[in-house]
C-alpha cells in the first residue's frame, strides 16, 4: 500500500527551501528588498513546479512506474519547467529601480533568477547540482563584492545610494541642508518634519550618493562635527 506522503519529494521540498535560505540570508543580511522570505519562495515555488512537471502532467509517476497517459506517448517533463524560467523574471523585474544612468537591483534579480534554478534542482532530484549552485552563489555574492571594494576603487559601482535620516534642533535644519549639498553627490530630496511630541525638534531624510564606504565614515563625523544631532541613521540601499 502507498503511502500518502513521498519521503523523496519532501526532502527535495526541504532541501529547496534550506537552500533559498542560504541564498536569502546574503541578501538579507545586506538590506535588500528582496530578502529571505522572498528567495525561501522562489526556490521552494520552483522545486514545486519542476516536481509537477515531472510527476504530474502529462504522465503519472508513482515510483519507478511511469504510465503514460497522453494520446501520443510522448512524454514532456520540461513544459512546466521551462516557463520559470520566463516567469522569474517579472519577480525580478519589480527588484530592479533605474535613476538616471544608475539601475539598482539586477543583482538581486540575479540571485532570484539562479533561486529558482536550484529549487529547479532540488525538484528534479539533482542534489548535488543544487547543493553546489548554491554554494557558489553566496561565495559570488560575498568574495567578489570584498574583491570590487578592494581592488576597483575607480568603479562606477562603488558608487553608493545612501539614506539618512536625523533628528536634530529645528534650528539646524539648514545647516545640515547646506552640508548636504555640499558633500554628497545627486541628492534626490530633501525633508524636514517637526516633530510631535516636541517641536523644537526635526527629523530629517535625504537621499543621495557616496563615493565608497570611507565617504560614508567622513560623512558622518563632518556632520557630527556641525551641528549637534540626537540621533542619526546612515542606510547603504545600493544594489
Amino acid at each position: 500500500m502507498d503511502t500518502f506522503f513521498n519521503a523523496e519529494f519532501i526532502i527535495r521540498l526541504f532541501l529547496a527551501l534550506i537552500l533559498g535560505f542560504a541564498l536569502g540570508l546574503e541578501r538579507e543580511l545586506t538590506n535588500k528588498y528582496a530578502g529571505l522570505r522572498t528567495h525561501i519562495l522562489v526556490c521552494l515555488g520552483a522545486c514545486v513546479f519542476t516536481l509537477l512537471s515531472i510527476y504530474a502532467f502529462p504522465t503519472y509517476a508513482s515510483g519507478d512506474n511511469v504510465v503514460i497517459s497522453n494520446a501520443t506517448g510522448i512524454r514532456d517533463t520540461s513544459r512546466v519547467a521551462a516557463q520559470i524560467v520566463t516567469g522569474i523574471g517579472f519577480i525580478g523585474a519589480g527588484t530592479v529601480l533605474r535613476n538616471g544612468p544608475m539601475v539598482f537591483g539586477l543583482t538581486t534579480a540575479a540571485t532570484l533568477w539562479i533561486a529558482a534554478s536550484i529549487g529547479m534542482a532540488c525538484g528534479s532530484g539533482m542534489f548535488d547540482v543544487a547543493i553546489i549552485a548554491t554554494v557558489l552563489s553566496v561565495a559570488v555574492l560575498t568574495l567578489i563584492r570584498i574583491f570590487e571594494r578592494q581592488f576597483l576603487p575607480a568603479s562606477g559601482k562603488q558608487v553608493r545610494r545612501c539614506k539618512v535620516t536625523v533628528y536634530l534642533n529645528i534650528n539646524d535644519v539648514d545647516k545640515v541642508y547646506d552640508f548636504l549639498n555640499k558633500n554628497v553627490e545627486n541628492m534626490r530630496d530633501f525633508s524636514s518634519k517637526k516633530l510631535l511630541e516636541n517641536p523644537e525638534k526635526a527629523r530629517i531624510t535625504s537621499t543621495f550618493d557616496l563615493g565608497n564606504k570611507k565617504k560614508m565614515e567622513e560623512f558622518y563625523k563632518k556632520l557630527s562635527k556641525i551641528v549637534p544631532l540626537d540621533s542619526i541613521s546612515l542606510q547603504e540601499i545600493n544594489d
